[in-house]
């Protein structure tokens, strides 16, 4: 008799695992089908107790776009850690938001309408243009429900919250009445990014957003002074260089900068003479032969008047003179710089100590003003070309004869980040946070927060609080929130804080509070007018005020609100460490802190307690995935190929968990699909096949197989891992070992145990009752990971009710055997060593051995057992010392040394050319389309002595491995190679 082997069980595996293929579409399509009907969501929520919320916040999309991988990877993240403690008893509501206000609604309705400037959409009409923007907002909004619904995330969409419905809009006027009167409030005029698209200023963390390596023109101009021969005794014409990135800006010139401690020097080059930084010379000059006629100091250059190399704003007071400042160095340029006061901090804050007049040569909408008459009209950074209006402005230099050179030159330029049209350093008047009078509780507040990856908190998010500004936070567009100020004409200002204030100041009726409705509402009070100012709130405002407005609080939910208020949990892109996250933690700060926190609170606290971080998934080639490029596989289609929880388990198995990219590849998803779902599907199949129903698959473990052992160790081990890694917010360290687990439960547990399911008695019942123990807990333990495979196996045990209604699994550390555990760990690596040797000697596992033999810690004869079986040797040995004799093979790694007995005996060969043969008819069942239940008759045909005793001498072994009711010799029969021997062989049905 031919003892069981492993290769046996692998030939019959194939077709197991082809006839089991786990339907993954299907199965999710009928298990979303059973939620909807079962209203299982509603019970998850609904079975946990009110006075045990658990509470998230979801940052709305917006639905003007379809959905792609980096929403899926967001929205999976925010239905795992929900599901999650949801089974741990907490209840968890999940209330879906939409994002309606700001510019990507508007820039949509601009091209609808084809309106191309703010100008045209006032000329439209902002109350046409406004409803235009709320007729769109929802576009996608089915399309979004579709595809979060197939990814298997519970959320509720039916009682959804928009940021432009009335409740969440005057929620947000109420956080900005709470910083009004916390003095958090003012309007100032400071140099800001604008987009001149959009004629409005964007928040410091906006443009950040939004910059691009592009080229862009340099000019070094010459500045020719006046005074030189009274102030610096040199005669003749004396120009100062200046050297600009931005050659635009030099119309708006009013000032040179020096640095007052730098050294400088006059030059002669080609007859002309040059002031510059000495340290720059060599950089400026390169080629050219110069003379140094002087060296000075900066100081020794402070009032020496110039002619502006522009003739538009010559009569400007206090201007066109050389002054000193601290941020001028000799890094680049010439060491002197030229000052436009209207565009830019530096220039702004130097210009207003020098009480210059002021000069702003450029509108708002990005082109140049009247009065610069040479290039009235253009565009100064044109988005079709960035460098056209440079070089026109090269092009008077160099005819005036005031150019000294231009360079070609790349850098990071902001552009902005929903119209991509380049930005403008520009400015203008605002309504600001008073973020730096902050500054100090935000860092203390963040280092209460648990940041998924760490790294993050102190670093991204932590440097942009330490150089936090502060957050300008109006913007002169149409469809946001309106500023809730209203202002008279001699200046003062009232801030309103609901719709009923609003009401009871003005004598109206309320119903709408967007820009073209309230913007009629008139306020008299003392004799004096008051009219709404034009602003309205940046949409990150509205954003960072979610918390508040998505429970229209403080008007409702005012008891809800604050039991569960800081958030638990909150997740988005890295991005969002300059957006959302930073925005969030800034009202939070502000609500909280002071002596009258707006919050009832001890401490000022951050918005959230813990945070996932995402990456970006980029497309296979790490290129950025574009839709026309079509380099990346349709998210639905995916799916229906291979199912929503193989794409589930490969992202948050991902490196994209954890703030990195993901080079996506649906090759990686179909490894999934194989290696955990069918792997794991193909498991229950085979438990299904040695069980019934009146056995109890969640019976207390009883065993004393050491196969037994070692599995429950192992998913009390995971369960453990999987605990403490979700508790920490960790979710990959969290998810990866479930895949591990399952291959160890299919490749060695089950296919070990395979021989006791088909045998009778306890050993058996032992083997079923484990099994059926381990994949009850298994589906739990993923249910929040691959909430559709969980949910089929629950049910495919028996279980009526969802598993997504379980608690999560206790943990038995009592039933982790450390013993077996390392002693399982051994006999792997001793088979492991075995397999090796007999690889290097070409002996193929289905060849049996005489024996075998380790030294190492002695095992019992279970282990050995197992040895002998992955081995596939008659004989397993202990031995204290290893010696190696003719016939043997030795392996050593580190205190382990295993041998190997390789010497072949007629009836060993006899045995392993049994197990080719049983190979060999079971691909022909394959080939045939024979099912392994399906009785047949083998005919063959050999001259071979050897293969032919064979037939003979184990003709009822091969009919009982092959499931074959008659082995006989045939003729003429198909030539197939065993062993490279030629042999007939034929199945008949």
């Amino acid at each position: 008799m031919v003892p069981p082997s492993k290769g046996s069980w692998r030939i019959n595996s194939v077709f197991f695992y082809l006839k089991y293929m786990y339907q993954a579409n299907n199965i999710e399509n009928e298990i979303l089908e059973f939620w909807d009907k079962d209203k299982t969501f509603e019970k998850s929520v609904d079975s946990r107790p009110e006075d045990k919320p658990y509470h998230f916040y979801d940052g709305p999309p917006f639905a003007t776009g379809l959905p792609h991988y980096g929403h899926i990877v967001a929205s999976l993240i925010k239905d795992i850690v929900p599901r999650y403690w949801t089974m741990k008893g907490y209840r968890v509501e999940r209330r879906w938001g939409w994002d309606c206000h700001g510019l990507p609604i508007e820039n949509i309705i601009e091209g609808d309408l084809k309106l191309g400037s703010k100008k045209e959409i006032e000329e439209y009409g902002i109350d046409k243009f406004n409803e235009a923007c709320r007729s769109t907002v929802l576009k996608y909004a089915d399309e979004w429900k579709k595809t979060v619904r197939r990814m298997g995330r519970w959320v509720d969409m039916e009682s959804d919250y928009k940021t432009m419905d009335l409740p969440f809009m005057e929620s947000v006027w109420w956080v900005f009445r709470e910083l009004w009167d916390k003095e958090l409030i003012y309007k100032g005029y400071k140099s800001m990014h604008i987009c001149p698209r959009c004629e409005t200023p964007l928040s410091n963390f906006e443009v950040t957003q939004g910059y691009k390596d592009i080229k862009d023109l340099s000019v070094t101009a010459k500045f020719k002074l006046k005074n030189v021969k009274e102030k610096l005794d040199i005669d003749g014409d004396v120009y100062v260089l200046a050297w600009t990135t931005t050659p635009w800006t030099l119309p708006g010139n009013v000032l040179l900068a020096v640095g007052e401690n730098i050294e400088y020097v006059v030059v002669e080059v080609g007859g002309e003479k040059y002031v510059l930084a000495k340290d720059r010379v060599e950089d400026v000059l390169k080629d050219k032969e110069y003379k140094i006629l002087k060296e000075l100091l900066g100081k020794d250059l402070l009032d020496l008047d110039y002619e502006p190399v522009f003739p538009y704003f010559k009569n400007t007071e206090n201007a066109f003179r050389v002054v000193s400042t601290d941020f001028v160095t000799t890094e680049d340029g010439t060491g002197v710089v030229h000052i436009a006061p209207a565009f830019g901090d530096d220039d702004y804050e130097l210009g207003k100590r020098e009480n210059t007049g002021w000069v702003q040569h450029v509108s708002m909408d990005g082109r140049f003003i009247p009065e610069v008459t040479d290039f009235a009209g253009q565009e100064v950074k044109p988005i079709e070309d960035h460098t056209k209006t440079d070089v026109e402005i090269i092009k008077y230099l160099a005819h005036n004869g005031l150019l000294f050179s231009k360079e070609k030159y790349e850098h990071s330029y902001p552009h902005c980040w929903r119209c991509d049209t380049p930005l403008l350093n520009y400015a203008t008047a605002s309504w600001f946070v008073s973020v730096t009078k902050l500054k100090e509780q935000l860092l203390k507040n963040n280092q209460q927060i648990n940041w998924v990856p760490n790294h993050i908190k102190d670093g991204r998010f932590g440097l942009w609080l330490e150089g936090a500004r502060d957050w300008a936070i109006s913007r002169s567009r149409f469809w946001g929130t309106p500023l809730p100020v209203w202002e008279s004409e001699d200046g003062d200002f009232i801030c309103i804080g609901s719709k009923e204030e609003l009401e009871n100041l003005s004598g109206e009726k309320v119903n709408d509070l967007h820009k073209h409705l309230v913007d009629k509402v008139e306020i008299v009070k003392d004799g004096k007018k008051y009219k709404r100012v034009e602003e309205v709130l940046d949409c990150w405002f509205e954003s960072g005020a979610m918390p508040y407005g998505q429970m229209h609080y403080p008007f409702e939910n005012k008891e809800k609100f604050e039991a569960s208020f800081p958030a638990e949990f909150i997740a988005e892109g890295q991005d969002q460490t300059r957006g959302w996250f930073y925005t969030l933690h800034i009202l939070a700060t502000a609500l909280t802190g002071g002596k009258n926190p707006s919050i009832p609170a001890k401490t000022s606290v951050p918005a959230f307690k813990n945070v996932i971080v995402n990456g970006i998934v980029l497309a296979e080639d790490g290129k950025k995935m574009s839709k026309r490029l079509k380099n990346y596989p349709d998210p639905i289609g995916l799916i229906e190929k291979y199912g929503a929880d193989a794409m589930r388990y490969y992202l948050v198995s991902s490196p994209v968990m954890e703030a990195q990219g993901l080079n996506f590849s649906d090759k990686g998803v179909k490894e999934i699909f194989n290696k955990v779902l069918n792997t794991l599907w193909n498991v229950v199949v085979f438990y299904k096949m040695y069980t019934n129903k009146t056995e109890e698959n969640n019976s207390k473990f009883e065993s004393d197989n050491v196969l037994d052992k070692w599995v429950v160790s192992k998913l009390e081990i995971l369960k453990k891992e999987v605990e403490e890694n979700m508790d920490e917010y960790k979710l990959l360290n969290a998810s990866r070992p479930i895949k591990d687990f399952i291959d160890e439960l299919s490749t060695w547990y089950v296919r070990r145990s395979r021989d006791r399911f088909k045998s009778e008695g306890k050993d058996r019942d032992d083997a079923v009752k484990t099994l059926g123990c381990v994949l009850v807990e298994l589906s739990k333990i993923m249910a929040p990971f691959m909430p559709f495979v969980s949910e089929k196996i629950y049910k495919e045990l028996g279980f009526e009710n969802s598993v997504h209604l379980e608690v999560w699994p206790e943990l038995k550390t009592d039933l982790i055997d450390e013993i077996v555990l390392e002693n399982m760990k051994l006999v792997r690596k001793i088979v492991e060593m075995g397999l090796a040797l007999r690889d290097e000697e070409k002996l193929k596992v289905r060849q049996p051995l005489q024996s075998f033999c380790y030294q190492a810690n002695k095992l019992d004869s279970e282990y050995e057992s197992i040895i002998a079986n992955e081995l596939n040797v008659k004989e397993v040995k202990h031995v204290e010392e290893i010696k190696l004799e003719e016939g043997n093979v030795i392996k050593e790694d580190g205190e382990i040394k295993v041998v190997l007995n390789i010497e072949l005996t007629e009836e060993l060969r006899k045995e392993g050319l049994v197990r080719e043969i049983v190979r060999m008819i079971n691909q022909k069942r394959k080939e045939k389309k024979m099912i392994v239940e399906k009785d047949v008759v083998i005919e063959y045909e050999t001259t071979d002595d050897l293969i032919r005793q064979v037939f003979e001498e184990y003709n009822e072994d091969i009919k009982k491995m092959t499931n074959s009711v008659e082995l006989k010799v045939g003729k003429e029969l198909e030539k197939i190679k065993i062993n490279n021997i030629e042999v007939g062989l034929n199945l008949i049905n």
